[in-house]
């Protein structure tokens, strides 16, 4: 149940986070696909982020600095992958782009830029040691019945989301 808990939680944060870039840089973009708060690229990528640096600050043996610049790396490709992967995904389903960095100087097609690499690089480093210790006993006190809610909407939500996108002409 933890791992889900952290998915809604990373989720509801990822889709404030982005609402707020939104408005300071006055894109006016959505953020995600579904109808409720949730942005769940964000909740995969900090399970993900979780996961890994875990194993990696466990195994590594080496001083936590030189595993930090490991795990940065690391997490850059990782994410930068899911990111392509999210937006090919979103396109390919319900046929449309929500994010497109063709503007940045170092894109690589419409999913991909290093500049946003190295953001959620900075950004996984902040939530390592950061964010995550601070939200961690929050996360853990969260009902059972309480996440199961939560994943029940999140299907009808997908599901919602999935017709209207597919029967929208």
């Amino acid at each position: 149940m933890y791992y889900i808990n952290c998915f809604f939680v990373y989720s509801f944060i990822g889709f404030l986070f982005e609402n707020v870039v939104s408005k300071i840089t006055g894109n006016n973009f959505e953020s995600g696909i579904l109808y409720g708060p949730f942005t769940p690229i964000y909740g995969i990528g900090v399970i993900l982020i979780l996961v890994l640096s875990k194993y990696f600050f466990l195994n590594l043996h080496l001083p936590r600095w030189k595993e930090t610049i490991i795990v940065f790396f690391l997490l850059i490709i990782v994410l930068t992958f899911i990111e392509w992967i999210g937006g090919v995904l979103i396109e390919w389903l319900f046929g449309v782009t929500f994010w497109n960095y063709e503007k940045f100087k170092f894109h690589i097609g419409k999913y991909i830029a290093l500049e946003i690499s190295l953001a959620w690089g900075f950004l996984s480093l902040l939530l390592i040691y950061v964010i995550h210790p601070f939200l961690d006993n929050i996360i853990k006190k969260i009902p059972n019945f309480v996440t199961w809610s939560f994943v029940i909407l999140i299907i009808l939500d997908f599901i919602c989301t999935f017709i209207k996108y597919k029967f929208r002409n």
